[in-house]
Formats: structure tokens, sequence, C-alpha cells
């Protein structure tokens, strides 16, 4: 009885017909355009940046005329007359304006280096409450925005009668968002050095100021090149600061002798364009010369 029974049911049940899988078709079409999407737009981002560069290049080695007719064009014949008449010049913007912001850029790092990375190892050692809060405080450092606190600044420098002088503008940059962006830098890094170093250093009698420069500061040295070369890139370029903290008659840096180059009513471009050039050699140079430490640097940060 039931073996029939089963077997009827079975018969009466409704096949099943079974279907593969849905297999998704991939879009050829669709990704080749989408690919050559992200290449047109990285091309032309490239370019963007590429752009600026080239023609301060060309535009270096070519005379007046030859720019006014094609700036894009590559000189032809090239010439170094822009170069003798910018290191020519009778007002010499290219000597004063290249040593007053070699002193400023170094005189600046000289001093937001200790400082930021001294304060940052005694960050490191305070409780997580008090390190978040103290980083909040430098966090507005950097989000304001210089011209919002350009005006206070000038007031203090006033009131300590060091405006319109080199060692304001120093101070003003170790003051402002500067050091902030040292302190962030020099905390990230921190993390990674074992507790167990500034531990074993602490019993065998090393103070805090012999832990930090014995043992911490060799090990920080990727950060450090990284921050050097930031920093250093951020003052050498800055021209508000020094226009408006020294003053157009107390001196110049080399941001500011390029504005002075541009005329009111005509502007001679070629030796403009080899003013700049020669103004863009030294910042060059030294990121050639750090390039290992900072590749180190940004490497050891973004596996932290």
């Amino acid at each position: 009885m039931t073996a029939p029974t089963e077997q009827r049911t079975a018969a009466q049940r409704p096949a099943v017909t079974v279907t593969p899988a849905a297999v998704t078709v991939p879009r050829r079409g669709l990704r080749a355009w989408a690919t050559r999407g992200h290449l047109v737009a990285a091309g032309l981002i490239t370019l963007a940046f590429v752009s600026p560069i080239y023609l301060t290049l060309v535009n270096a080695f070519k005379s007046q005329d030859q720019i006014i007719r094609n700036p894009a064009a590559p000189p032809a014949p090239p010439t170094l007359g822009n170069l003798t008449d910018a290191l020519s010049r009778p007002d010499r913007i290219i000597e004063i304006g290249l040593s007053n912001s070699a002193v400023t850029v170094i005189a600046s790092v000289l001093l937001i280096i200790p400082l930021g990375s001294a304060f940052s190892f005694w960050l490191s050692r305070r409780s997580a409450r008090f390190r978040g809060i103290v980083l909040a405080g430098f966090a507005a450092g950097l989000m304001i925005p210089p011209a919002v606190v350009l005006l206070p600044t000038i007031r203090i420098l006033t009131f300590l009668h060091l405006d319109h002088t080199y060692p304001g503008l120093i101070l003003a940059n170790v003051g402002g968002g500067y050091l902030s962006f040292a302190v962030f830098v020099y905390s990230g890094f921190l993390r990674s050095v074992p507790a167990e170093v500034i531990e074993a250093a602490t019993v065998d009698g090393a103070g805090s100021l012999r832990i930090w420069w014995t043992i911490v500061m060799p090990l920080l040295r990727p950060a450090t090149a990284t921050v050097t070369i930031f920093l250093s890139l951020w003052i050498w370029n800055d021209f508000m600061n020094p226009q408006f903290i020294l003053g157009p008659l107390k001196g110049q840096t080399i941001t500011t002798g390029i504005y002075l180059s541009v005329g009111q009513y005509s502007t001679n471009y070629a030796q403009l364009f080899g003013v700049m050039l020669l103004a863009a050699v030294i910042p060059v140079a030294s990121y050639l010369t750090l390039q290992k430490q900072f590749i180190a640097g940004l490497t050891s940060g973004a596996g932290k």
C-alpha cells in the first residue's frame, strides 16, 4: 500500500526544472568607456598641473616678442638673456629675495621642528583624553584661514615692537598653522614608537630631554624630512605674511620680489619668467635632496 501510494504521489508532483544560475555578463563596452574616461580625466588633471611648469620653462628662454606672439611655443632659438637680465637688475631682486627667503625658511623650520617634535613627545605620554583635547585645539590652527588671524598677528607684533622685522615674520610663521601641522605629523609617527623603548631608557636613568634627543628624534627622521619639505615649500611660497608683516619698504622675499616685477602699465614678461625660474631653483634642489626621506615618511605614515 505504501509503495504504490508514494509512486503515485511522486508521479503527480510537477517536474521541477533546474535552471543554471544567471551568469552576469560583464559589460565590456561600459568598462572600456569608464577606463577611457578615467584616462582622459587623469590626463586633463596632469595637464593642469604641468602646464604652468611648462610655460615657465619655455618662456624663461624666449624673447619678449616670442612670448607675446605664442606663449606655448618652444623657444626658437633659446636665449639666456632673461636669466642674465634678472641677475643684473639694479634692485638686486634675485640676490636679496633669495637670501631673505632662505634665511626666513631656515630659521622658521629650525624653530618649528624641535618645538613640534618635543611637544608631540610630551603629548604622547599624556592620557588619551587630554591628548585629544590638545590636538583639537591645534586643529583650529589648520582650519582657520591665515587671512583671518593676520590682523591680530600684526597687532601682537606691533605691541612687541617686532612689526616690519624678520624676527617678527619668523615668529609669525612659528606661531601659525605651521606648528600645528608639525605637531599632527609627529604625533602620528610617535604612535609607532614602542613604549618599551621609552620605559627601558627611563629605567636606565635617562631624562625626558635626553630620551627625546637621543632616542626619539632619530626614529622620527622620515617624519622630520616630511615636515621639513612641506613647511619649507609653504613658507617659501608665502606671499601674504611677508607682504603685510614686513611691508614693501622694510624688506622682501622672493615672492614679494616677483610681485614687484609686475609693472602697473607694462611688464617685461621675458625678465619676469627668468625671475620665476631662478626663484624655483632652490625649492626644487631641496626637494631632490630630501626625496628619499620624504617618500619614506609618506610610506611609513600610510602603513601605521
